[in-house]
């Protein structure tokens, strides 16, 4: 009888173990979604960015992307971004798609401009540039290697 009471007491504390790591890895890994103003920006590639991934300025989150979706007419993607009220973003802010390293993951890297104007809640980004994989940065190494002119 006792020992199994001992190992119902040391399972216990093991389990408390667990989600003390749980909880301080939660909190650590700022995974949470960022709430405030919203902005759009289209992209024609956005290689693969999902919901949830990460908005950032200087490599700082100061967003979250909230959703994506096909345009009908343009076929183009729509990227709704959540951007914290405490950065007032310039009107000609810059944005693209990136990822960390080779396989890392995708975020949208916002890249400030010099204006005096904010981008209002609703608005849109529209200096934007698209993802650009690892086999087409291949492909243009190898082609200027070869002696190409240029790319279009």
């Amino acid at each position: 009888m006792g020992r199994n009471m001992i190992e119902s007491v040391m399972g216990g504390v093991v389990l408390m173990v667990a989600a003390f790591f749980v909880f301080f890895g939660y909190e650590m890994a700022d995974v949470e979604a960022v709430r405030g103003y919203e902005v759009q920006a289209v992209f024609s590639r956005i290689g693969g960015l999902a919901r949830g991934s990460d908005v950032r300025v200087s490599g700082i989150k100061v967003g979250t992307v909230v959703d994506h979706e096909l345009d009908p007419v343009t076929f183009d993607a729509v990227v709704t971004l959540s951007i914290s009220p405490e950065f007032k973003l310039p009107s000609d802010t810059k944005a693209s798609i990136t990822s960390e390293g080779l396989l890392g993951e995708k975020y949208v890297r916002l890249e400030p401009g010099t204006a005096s104007e904010v981008i209002a809640a609703g608005a849109e980004i529209t200096d934007t540039h698209d993802y650009r994989s690892l086999e087409d940065q291949v492909g243009e190494i190898i082609f200027l290697a070869t002696g190409g002119s240029g790319l279009n």
